[in-house]
């Protein structure tokens, strides 16, 4: 899975919105949509935030590991 693909994963197996997660990351609703289609990446910071969100590895969200913890 790329990490668009994980990214929408994620927030709907938690069945949370685009803005819901928006309000509970930081991170612009435009943003967080531009990510789950693939047509930006987020910086490091922002990559760290959403995998604590998660509760996940960046390695995971990135796609570069099955292993989420």
């Amino acid at each position: 899975m790329t990490f668009p693909d994980r990214l929408h994963h994620l927030r709907t197996a938690q069945k949370i919105t685009i803005p819901q997660l928006s309000i509970k990351v930081g991170i612009h609703e435009n943003t967080l949509r531009l990510y789950e289609r693939g047509k930006a990446d987020p910086r490091s910071f922002i990559l760290c935030c959403l995998a604590d969100y998660f509760h996940v590895t960046t390695d995971y969200l990135l796609g570069r590991s099955d292993k989420k913890c």
